[in-house]
C-alpha cells in the first residue's frame, strides 16, 4: 500500500499530521508512506522515520507531478484541501483520494456570529484523522505528536550563559505570525516579571528586536534572567531548548504544537483567536490563558496585523495573577 499524504504549510499543521503519518505506517501492513510539502518545512520531515519519501514544492509544481505519477499510488489523503492539492488529485485522477474536512461554514459561523455550538469539540488533529481513518480502517493510537531532533540540532546547555546551564528554565516562545497572537512587549515584560525565573525567549529574526528590548530590561534584575534567542538558533535547536526546558511558554504558534510534540508542560496565551478553533496543544500537560469577557473572540480564524476595534483587550487585559502564583508556588529550583 503507497500512500501520499498532502499538507504543504505550515510548521504547527504539519507536526499536527504527525499521529496520521505514524497510524498509518504502523497500522497498514506494507505502508510505504510519501509525504509532499513545501521546501521551507522539510526540517519538520525529513527526519520522520515513518516516512519513506518526501516531495519539496519549490515553485513550479509541474515537474513533481510528473515524478507523482510515476509512484503509481494507492491512495492520496489530502490534508490541505485547497486548490494545489485539487490540481494535485486531479493530475492523479485514477487515485482515490480522501480530503480532511476543513469546516470552513462552522468556522464562518463561529467567527462572524460567535455561534460556538456549531463547532466540533474536537481537536483538529482528529480531524486530521478522519479521511485515513475512512480510507484505511486505522485508529488513533492516542500517543500524541511527534518531532524528531537529529543529533547534530541538539544544543548543548553548557554553550548557554550559565544561568541556563540547567534544566531550570521556562522558554517563552514570544513570536506569532499575526500581532493580535501575540502578547505585547510591555505585557511579555509583565508576565516575565511575575514569574522570577530564568526564561529563555524564542522565536524568528524578527523577533529578535523585540527580545532584544525585554533582554534589556532585565538586565539589572536580581530575580529574572533573560536570554534573548530569537533569530539564533534553527527551528531543531530550538526545539532542543524547549525539549530540555522546564516550562514552555507560548503563543498560538509552530512551537507550540512541537513543544507538545515533545510532551512539555505547556502555558498556552490567546487572542483574537480560541482554543475552539481546535489548535490547543495537544495530549501533553497545559493551562490556557486568555480574556474570556469579551464578547469580539474570535475576531479571525487565523489573526490580524492590528486589533480590529483597536483596544486589543483580548491581550490587554489578561490576567497572569493566578498562573504566576502557581507557578511561584511549584517553584523552578
Amino acid at each position: 500500500m503507497k500512500v501520499l499524504i498532502l499538507r504543504f504549510s505550515s510548521i504547527g499543521d504539519i507536526v499536527l499530521t504527525t499521529p496520521v503519518v505514524r497510524c498509518i505506517k504502523q497500522q497498514v501492513k506494507n505502508a510505504e508512506v510519501h509525504y509532499f510539502t513545501k521546501k521551507g518545512f522539510e526540517t519538520l520531515i525529513k527526519d520522520n522515520p515513518y516516512i519513506d519519501k518526501y516531495f519539496l514544492l519549490k515553485d513550479n509544481i509541474k515537474p513533481i507531478l510528473a515524478l507523482l505519477k510515476q509512484e503509481k499510488y494507492d491512495l492520496i489523503i489530502d490534508l490541505h484541501n485547497n486548490l494545489r492539492t485539487r490540481i494535485i488529485k486531479n493530475s492523479l485522477w485514477s487515485v482515490k483520494s480522501y480530503s480532511f474536512d476543513k469546516i470552513n461554514w462552522q468556522k464562518f459561523l463561529y467567527v462572524k456570529f460567535k455561534a460556538k455550538s456549531v463547532m466540533p469539540n474536537k481537536h483538529v488533529v482528529e480531524r486530521y484523522m478522519e479521511p485515513a481513518i475512512k480510507a484505511l480502517n486505522i485508529k488513533n493510537d492516542n500517543q500524541g505528536l511527534d518531532y524528531f531532533i537529529p543529533s547534530k540540532d541538539n544544543v548543548d546547555l553548557d554553550s548557554l550563559p550559565s544561568t541556563f546551564q540547567t534544566r531550570e528554565y521556562y522558554t517563552y516562545v514570544i513570536g506569532g505570525q499575526y500581532f493580535t497572537k501575540q502578547l505585547p512587549t510591555q505585557r511579555i515584560i509583565e508576565f516575565c516579571q511575575g514569574l522570577n525565573q530564568p526564561i529563555i525567549l524564542l522565536g524568528g529574526k524578527d523577533d529578535n528586536k523585540v527580545g532584544e528590548e525585554i533582554e534589556t530590561f532585565f538586565k539589572d534584575s536580581k530575580t529574572t534572567t533573560i536570554f534573548n534567542a530569537c533569530g539564533k538558533f534553527n527551528l531543531n535547536q530550538s526545539a532542543s531548548l524547549i525539549q530540555q526546558a522546564k516550562l514552555v511558554i507560548s503563543h498560538d504558534t509552530g512551537l507550540m504544537h512541537i513543544a507538545s510534540a515533545l510532551k512539555k508542560e505547556i502555558i498556552s496565551i490567546w487572542g483574537n483567536t480560541t482554543p475552539e478553533l481546535g489548535f490547543y496543544p495537544y495530549q501533553t500537560q497545559y493551562t490556557v490563558l486568555q480574556n474570556e469577557n469579551l464578547d469580539c473572540r474570535p475576531c479571525s480564524k487565523i489573526g490580524f496585523h492590528e486589533c480590529p476595534k483597536s483596544h486589543f483587550k483580548c491581550m490587554n487585559d489578561i490576567n497572569f495573577n493566578n498562573i504566576t502564583i502557581q507557578l511561584n508556588k511549584k517553584g523552578c529550583y
